[in-house]
This record gives structure tokens, sequence and C-alpha cells, in this order.
């Protein structure tokens, strides 16, 4: 694992076009295998994770040209192998849970042998995923490895899932497109990815409805055709590049932003006092954000940010806005409805100077605006939380270290260079 090295104290100013949604390009390189027409991404991003699954396909006998500084990728599929390497799945990589449906269609039976590593946040369980490819039509055979079978294809089916689980819901939509029949999906997730993978599929063909919100309503097609799509702006990097602007009391304009999914992400910045406007397509943060804590009209309670699955706030900024409220005046309460791990990393910000209080496994407390010190930190297995620590080292003036953040490059393919690109100085070591 590479480690930051950050030179911290510097106003972060410039602009920046951000790079394509990490969680829109894995599901949507997943969903190419549904075809063997040819497919184009357009605004691929540069990431690992993408590289090992590209990496499947050409070993599969799939041909792949990326051309990763035009960020353009041509996908054929006719020459992908009807049998796997060692007859398993991948196991190094999260996305190979949304393997699952383009496999079964295609070869008709999998094994998995082990869960693929995801990150620090908690238990990612496969049960859900069982569930939908079961009432889909597929055979499980529970031992090691698990094997799943697709003998009659995809059946259509209606089902309500426990909770709102993004890569659960995107597995239903892939499968179900293909199924005999009409199928419906109830507490599906909605979040922009979904959306992008959804519209995606549209456009080869499928019968979607509902794309958007929690029900999702998919006419099951014989076939799907290839196309050229573009990968939607990743919201996650835009509000990375905001919230480093206004830590470190600079101006940063982020170009390429999705202003209509910015209502309630603007609302938590400006619970602690800080403004984020569009012009256009370009969100910007000002220099000179008084970064106080707003007090709730119902003054006998903590101000609050708490986040959940999609349209609630995102739970995957949360750690962005922990960092930044540690500079803002006041004190506010975070809840995150998801994760049981979700602040596992917040005692490294005490090795900062940080006042914080964990109230239980979801919920803190930030006393903000102490005097922080640099700091040697370790990041956990977590990408916004690896972000949130060098968010607040680049605040502070002098030398600090983020061990093991080498995760970042998960979700952001030119973080360093683009930080330097605003005034930071920092390197991987």
């Amino acid at each position: 694992m590479a480690d930051l090295i950050v030179h911290g104290g510097h106003p972060l100013s410039g602009t920046i076009v951000p790079s394509g949604n990490k969680n829109s390009v894995l599901p949507i390189l997943c969903a190419t295998l549904l075809t063997d027409e040819p497919v184009t991404l357009r605004n691929v991003p540069a990431i690992t994770d993408l590289e090992k699954l590209v990496g499947f396909f050409q070993e599969q006998g799939s041909r792949i040209d990326w051309d990763r500084a035009a960020g353009v990728m041509q996908i054929d599929h006719t020459g992908f192998r009807a049998q796997l390497a060692n007859d398993e799945l991948p196991q190094d990589m999260r996305s190979t849970v949304l393997l699952y449906p383009a496999l079964l269609h295609r070869l008709r039976q999998i094994s998995i042998s082990t869960n693929a590593q995801g990150c620090s946040l908690g238990v990612r369980e496969i049960d859900p995923h069982l569930e939908i490819l079961r009432a889909l039509g597929a055979l499980v055979h529970e031992g090691n490895p698990l094997t799943i079978g697709l003998p009659n294809g995809f059946q259509a089916a209606r089902h309500w899932l426990d909770y709102m689980s993004v890569t659960v819901t995107e597995n239903f939509a892939m499968a179900a497109a293909l199924a005999r029949g009409t199928s419906t999906l109830i507490n599906a997730a909605s979040e922009p990815h979904v959306q992008d993978l959804c519209a995606m599929l549209a456009g080869m063909g499928a019968k979607i409805s509902g794309i958007g919100t929690s029900q999702l309503v998919i006419e099951g097609v014989e076939r799907l055709h290839g196309g050229t799509f573009t990968i939607q702006t990743d919201y996650h990097e835009v509000v990375t590049f905001l919230a480093l602007g206004a830590i470190t009391g600079g101006e940063v304009r982020v170009e390429n932003s999705l202003p209509q999914h910015f209502d309630l992400i603007a609302r938590a910045f400006a619970k602690l006092g800080v403004a984020i406007t569009h012009e256009g397509t370009t969100a910007i943060v000002r220099r000179g954000q008084p970064r106080r804590i707003e007090t709730p009209y119902t003054s006998n309670l903590l101000p609050k940010i708490e986040a959940a699955p999609w349209p609630y706030f995102s739970v995957d900024l949360l750690p962005l806005m922990v960092a930044l409220s540690t500079r803002c005046d006041g004190t506010i309460h975070f809840w995150n409805k998801v994760y049981e791990n979700g602040f596992s990393w917040i005692p490294e910000l005490a090795k900062f100077g940080a006042h914080t209080m964990v109230s239980d496994p979801h919920r803190i407390v930030v006393f903000g605006n102490r005097p922080l010190r640099p700091a040697v930190v370790d990041s956990p297995y977590v990408i916004r939380a690896a972000v949130a620590l060098t968010m607040v080292a680049a605040s502070i003036p002098g030398k600090s270290v983020v061990r093991n953040a080498e995760i970042i490059r998960r979700a952001h393919p030119r973080f360093v260079e683009n930080l330097r690109s605003l005034g930071a100085e920092l390197e991987w070591k």
C-alpha cells in the first residue's frame, strides 16, 4: 500500500474536470457482456477496479480497446469463451458480483468459492443476490464452491427487497432485461449510478419503467444490442473537490457537474456554513466561506447531517462532511444509517487534534474548529475515509502522512494530479 505525503496549509483554488462515475462504469461494463454486438463507452475513468475487470474479459477472449487518455473504451465480446478459467469467477474484486447475470445468461452455470473483498465498512452479504437470482429462475446449490445454474434462462418475477441495495438492484435490472415476461422490483435503489445503468440497458433495447424511483418494472426482451454510451460525471468526485476547496479556504470550480443531484448536497454544505452554487453545469465553492455550523430553529437539538440510501444524503459523502466540520465553528451530529463500521476511522482524526465523540457505531458528534496539528494517520480500507483524512491534512500547515491511502485510486484516477493543479503539495510514497 502507498502512503500520501501532504504538506498542508495552502488554500486550494482552480478549475477541475471530474472523471466518470466509478460506481456507474463497473456495472455498465458488466452489462456489455449481455450482448455480442460492439459497445463503445465514453468518459471512462482509469481506476484499478476497472483494470481488473478488463483483464478478466480479455483473458476470456473478449476484445477491448481502451484509450485511457481519451477515456474511450471499445468492447467486443463475440470471442468470449464458454468456459471460465479454473471453472470459477475471479475472487479479488468487488465487481465480481455484478457479473452474475451476464455470465449465467451466457454460460448457464457459475461457481463461486469465496466472497470477494469489498472494503472495511461492514459485511457485504451475498444472500440478497442469491434471492434475486432464485426469483428470476436460477438454481442455487450451496456448498464450497457455491454453484448457480440457469438451465432455462431468466424467468420474470416480482420481488420486494429487504433494503435498497444498489448492486442487487443492478443485478435485477440486468437479469430481468432478458427474462421471459414482465418483472417488478419493489424497494429498488435509485442512486444516480443505478439510473445510469438502467439508461444504458434501455439504450441497448431493454424495456424499463420507473428509472430513478423505488419501483422498477422491466419487460424482458429476447436480445440486447450494442451502441455508444457516455458514463456520467462522478458526483462524489465533484463534492470531493468542492469540500477540499472549502476546508482549505480556497475557491474551486468543478466543471460538468450534475446540478439536478445537488439540492440535498448543497443543503448539507450549508449546514456547515459553506455555500455551493452552480453556473450552468459548473459547481463552485468560493473563498471566504464563514464555515459556521448553523443553529437549528429547534435550538435545544444539535444540528444533524444524516445519510442513508438515495434520495437521502449519500452515505459515501458523509466522511467528507465530517472532515470539513472539524474546521467549522460549532458542534454537529452525524448519523450513518447504512454501514456498521462507517465511523471506524474517527480515532485517526484525534491524531490531528480533532474533538469527536462516538455515540455508537452509527452516530458521532464533532466539536468543530479545535486547534489541529500535522500527524501521521492510518487510513482504513475505505475510499472516502482516506479522502477525508487527506482533506484534514491539506488544511493543516506542515507535513502530514496518510498511510495506506492507495485505496483512493479505486475512485479517483488522477487524485494527486488534480490536487496539485489546485496548488496542493502532496505526493505518493
